[in-house]
């Protein structure tokens, strides 16, 4: 896949985004969303709760079932000054699960807003749970290129990590929500099958299923499997270079189940696979090229571990026998789940090699993400985002859906 990631210029992926087009409330029914449809260069419209009529029948769904995490710690120095501290990633690459099951103390890369009010010394805060006093302690231990490496400490001990952002972190919206969270936003910006713990943004395009929504799927003999794609802060930084190539992707945790990967491998040249999201199609495009490494003996050490411009600086293979690699691997292996971090980047040129559609929400200019939906369908980005300003649909994280189909 020859691309000379120079050529991509962010100026040409804009558009203009008018702030009251900005979701920053849900609407109080998931599925009463707007779903603006694209099949084979039409466009129409619906609501999102009728998808299951626009959906090929025996199509497979991809979902991500990441669950967001309290990400944001507020503190205050001790002259009453606000510090947050916004936990992105365990340090040492510590595998997340371990690192939200660790107790006493961890050391994590953060981002730390107001940092000039944090002269020196640690950071605490206190809650009383239920007649227990819990303390939790920040400690800036060194800076790391654009963030930092803390280390938290709390009491009691026997707490884990993942229990004390729990009692001491709020969700974490996006900066363009110009909002503080409240108490409805925990169980809103949650998709309703979120399950493993760990990212610190949600998977926005899984916001609109409700359990209704997705009963009627099965009646349409509609399959849906799912894999864990942790989303990082990354997802909300600019491009903010002329060209794509002196942009950098954050790391990101993934987990994808056997089963899910045989399953894959059965549909694939259906042209019925359709992914929930751009995390979920970026895991499982992540997983094709872990095949190709596989298939092209260059895989090392003991998990999938995807570059940013792996793609295009590397001969594909059989999308079948990339997948049928990855089964063997897991076999020889007794992997029952594969893990591993990916970097990847999809911009136009991208040759895709498992999906026929997408369902996704409208993004932001000059984003990783709208270059994903630029690189599926083409120059057609514009005239649908054109469609979706024109017709009043809702954008970004809260906003309304729309289901993309080749």
């Amino acid at each position: 896949m020859k691309i000379n990631p120079a050529e991509i210029l962010i100026k040409d992926y804009t558009y203009e985004l008018p702030g009251e087009k900005i979701a920053q409330f849900p609407l109080k029914e998931r599925d009463s969303s707007k779903l603006l449809i694209y099949n084979k260069g039409k466009i129409t419209q619906d609501t999102f709760r009728n998808i299951e009529d626009i959906i090929p029948h025996n199509s497979l769904l991809i979902f991500n079932d990441t669950k967001v995490i309290n990400a944001r710690l507020k503190f205050q120095n001790p002259a009453g000054k606000e510090i947050e501290i916004f936990t992105l990633e365990p340090a040492e690459n510590t595998e997340l699960v371990t690192a939200l099951a660790q107790k006493g103390s961890v050391e994590w890369i953060c981002l730390v807003g107001k940092l000039k009010a944090w002269k020196s010394g640690k950071l605490v805060s206190t809650k009383n749970v239920n007649g227990t006093e819990c303390r939790l302690e920040a400690e800036l231990l060194s800076k790391r290129a654009d963030a930092f490496l803390i280390k938290l400490s709390w009491q009691p001990k026997h707490l884990t990590f993942a229990e004390i952002l729990e009692i001491f972190g709020q969700i974490p919206l996006p900066p363009y929500m110009k909002r503080d969270a409240i108490p409805d936003d925990m169980t809103t910006y949650q998709t309703v099958y979120s399950e493993s713990e760990g990212s610190v943004a949600a998977p926005t395009a899984g916001l609109h299923f409700t359990q209704g929504v997705l009963d009627s799927l099965k009646k349409n003999n509609i399959k849906t499997g799912f894999v864990t794609l942790h989303v990082g802060a990354g997802t909300f930084k600019p491009v903010k270079n002329d060209s794509i190539s002196e942009h950098g992707m954050h790391s990101e945790s993934i987990y994808v189940e056997l089963s899910l990967v045989e399953e894959i491998a059965a549909n694939i040249g259906t042209n019925n696979i359709i992914a929930v999201g751009t995390t979920s199609m970026r895991t499982v495009e992540s997983l094709y090229w872990f095949g190709v490494q596989l298939l092209q003996g260059r895989h090392t050490g003991n998990q999938l571990n995807i570059t940013q411009w792996e793609p295009y600086e590397n001969e594909p293979e059989d999308p079948v026998k990339s997948f049928e690699a990855i089964i063997s691997y897991m076999k020889q292996n007794n992997l029952s789940c594969l893990y591993g971090k990916t970097n990847i980047i999809i911009v136009p040129g991208y040759d895709f090699k498992v999906f026929s559609g997408i369902i996704t929400n409208f993004h932001q200019p000059q984003s990783t993400l709208l270059l994903l939906i630029a690189a599926f369908i083409g120059s057609e980005w514009k005239v649908l985002y054109e469609y979706a300003l024109n017709n009043d649909f809702r954008f970004l994280s809260y906003g309304d859906s729309s289901i993309l189909l080749k």
